[in-house]
């Protein structure tokens, strides 16, 4: 039997600074950096997404970054395939590697596996489409809510695909899909050091989020969108658009909302996307926490590190 995969796993809500976190402690202990972002894995969704630039990638090895065309879903269920492999392949270069990033679902499904969905039933799915078309997507959300309020809570009544697919679960299995979700399947047999990065006091996170947001805007994210738009194969019905920030931009161009209120609900959307990370971080009992900007949390974390990998 060989050692044990040792793995370094940053997590922590948006614009906390994982980024540059993941590649300083990929400088200090030789690592490689696998994303755990549902967004970045999608080509010629940069800005928007916050990926890191090409000067640090040249650096640093990143991994399941610009993997998927932005026509196309992707699961957690592949991200956990995809990142089991590249973990073995990182480790067995004698390197660390280092999860970063902020969907937690894909942190889970990795760290601790996922139960087995149920397949699409397609004469369920035409009654729920009926259903739709009659009642709305707050009509389906409030169907959920009566059956799945932990579902409910995290969709919002204008999700349909997201709704339907919940309530598709659980007339499929009597049960709601986040209990599926926890339930667990088969976790790899890894040595993980597990570091959640406590987020500033909602003030400041909040105005960290919206000048993110207007620098992304400086950036050309708008044009950035606008390439998407004018493909003409992407609607806003698929997961890559539906990413935060990029819903609202779609709709901007689309001329269902005006500049500023792309702006403003775009910030709310990431506000919320960052409530939604915190509550799952809650749960990370087994996490050692690092207190933002604080420097002497930090070379505590460091020699706790180092120890781990010792």
């Amino acid at each position: 039997m060989g050692e044990r995969i040792r793995v370094l796993a940053i997590m922590g809500p948006t614009a906390v600074g994982k980024t540059e976190l993941a590649a300083e402690l990929a400088r200090e202990f030789d690592g490689e950096i696998v994303s755990v972002d549902s967004a970045q894995v999608y080509v010629g969704m940069d800005i928007g997404t916050a990926k890191p630039g090409l000067e640090l990638r040249a650096e640093i090895p990143h991994h399941l970054i610009d993997i998927r065309d932005p026509a196309l879903a992707y699961s957690a269920a592949e991200f956990a395939d995809d990142a089991r492999e590249a973990v073995t392949e990182i480790a067995g270069r004698g390197r660390l590697p280092i999860l970063a990033g902020g969907t937690m679902l894909y942190f889970r499904a990795l760290l601790e596996g996922l139960s087995p969905m149920p397949s699409a039933d397609p004469a369920l799915r035409a009654e729920l489409d009926r259903l739709q078309a009659e009642e709305g997507s707050p009509g389906l959300h409030r169907r959920l809510a009566a059956v799945d309020p932990g579902s409910a809570r995290r969709l919002h009544p204008n999700d349909p695909q997201r709704i339907k697919r919940a309530l598709e679960v659980f007339r499929l299995t009597g049960r709601p899909l986040a209990e599926l979700q926890a339930g667990g399947g088969e976790a790899p047999d890894w040595r993980v050091f597990r570091l959640a990065l406590a987020p500033p006091q909602r003030e400041r996170l909040h105005r960290r989020i919206a000048e993110r947001f207007h620098g992304m805007l400086e950036r050309g994210f708008l044009d950035e969108v606008r390439c998407l738009y004018e493909r003409g194969d992407l609607d806003d019905s698929l997961p890559s658009v539906r990413s935060v920030g990029y819903r609202q931009a779609w709709r901007h161009l689309e001329g269902r909302l005006d500049h500023g209120e792309m702006v403003a609900r775009g910030i709310a959307a990431t506000r919320q996307l960052a409530k939604r990370q915190c509550t799952w971080l809650r749960r990370e009992t087994e996490a050692h926490v690092l207190n933002w900007n604080d420097d002497s949390d930090l070379a505590c974390i460091r020699r706790e590190i180092r120890a781990f990998l010792n």
